[in-house]
């Protein structure tokens, strides 16, 4: 009995010690593999749809539902960001040169107050501009070389970022083709009741479809419209603003306001009066209804998680995995609720006299 027992210690070990090896040689491809998983779980149901239409090779409706991934999904997002970084390197010449003087900018804007917000500053302490303007002028600098500097870099990692590809490319085939028999393999080994681990892989799923799809959605709408009414009113450097506000989007409750808002009260407050009025109503109306309207809809329809759940997952995991904690984030949270769910459910309730 002993001897039995020291062998499934033994055994568990080694299945730990592996475990930890595995993960470890993955790190350099964390994000490869990551998004192979998440583009896997979103475009499998389409996969299998073509494969009962047509009744095709699982082999062909993979790389059919792969293709059309890449040009739906992937693509979009490297060529926006290559744009991006392109007009951040042109902003950040701009700033150097000093053909585009943000310290000029914030004085005339200062001076374009009504005297009553000028006395009002003053009357507590922000009258003075000087802090502020090297801040914004530091931040933005600091900025746009940050997208320059990613501009430079690029070519010296094409090598890294076309293998990166590939992986995720290679791996996300493979999920597509056989992720049913691989999601049987793992269900086999946790160690739960059969019910509770198909509620557990059904709020996977939708936890990372709706976040994936819902926010990404609700993200390219914001960020569309945000960019388009900006181009309208003239607004320069349309790009970097449009991607900021879908960025900003993945937050809920707040969102693109924090980019459409200060730039319509910068308008109101220096006499353009018609484009801040503009501004606020299709921010308002326009912009925020697609918050209040779609994300409801595809995201907390889903995921069945308060907004303030959502809210607190999705900072939460932005500030610790970065770009991929808007999915991390509320994943995890979901998953911890359910679990918690799961264990309430099985422990004994205990009548009280």
């Amino acid at each position: 009995m002993n001897r039995k027992m020291l062998q499934n210690k033994a055994q568990m070990l080694l299945l730990v010690l592996v475990t930890i090896a595995f993960i470890w040689i993955l790190l350099p491809f964390y994000g490869a593999v990551f998004w192979a998983v998440i583009l896997g779980i979103v475009f499998a149901p389409m996969q299998r749809r073509l494969q009962l239409k047509f009744g095709w090779h699982r082999n062909v409706t993979s790389l059919v539902t792969l293709s059309i991934c890449v040009v739906s999904a992937i693509l979009p997002v490297i060529i926006i960001s290559t744009l991006l970084v392109q007009e951040g390197a042109a902003l950040y010449k701009s700033l150097e040169s000093g053909e585009l003087d943000i310290a000029d900018y914030l004085a005339r804007f200062k001076d374009a107050l009504p005297l009553y917000f000028q006395n009002l500053l003053d009357r507590f302490g922000l009258g003075n501009l000087n802090g502020l303007r090297d801040t914004i002028v530091k931040s933005a600098m600091q900025g746009s070389e940050f997208f320059a500097t990613q501009a430079f870099s690029f070519g010296q990692g094409t090598f890294q970022f076309l293998v990166s590809f590939f992986v995720m490319i290679y791996l996300l085939f493979f999920f597509l083709r056989d992720g049913a028999e691989l999601v049987r393999k793992v269900r086999t080994a946790i160690p739960l009741a059969e019910h509770q681990k198909r509620r557990l892989q059904l709020k996977f799923n939708r936890v990372v479809r709706a976040t994936v799809k819902g926010n990404l959605l609700v993200a390219i709408s914001q960020g569309a419209l945000g960019g388009l009414i900006f181009w309208i009113l003239g607004i320069p450097t349309v790009l970097p603003w449009a991607v900021l506000m879908a960025f900003l989007s993945l937050l809920p409750a707040v969102g693109a306001g924090l980019v459409w808002a200060p730039v319509a009260v910068y308008f109101l407050l220096s006499g353009a009066i018609w484009q801040g009025v503009v501004l606020t109503l299709f921010g308002v109306f326009v912009i925020g209804l697609v918050d209040n309207f779609l994300r409801p809809i595809l995201v907390g329809k889903d995921t069945k998680m308060p907004d303030y759940m959502v809210l607190v997952s999705t900072l939460g995991g932005l500030a610790v995995f970065g770009l991929n904690g808007f999915v991390i984030g509320p994943l995890i949270a979901a998953l911890f609720m359910s679990c918690w769910a799961l264990f309430v459910e099985s422990t004994p309730r205990v009548q009280l006299p």
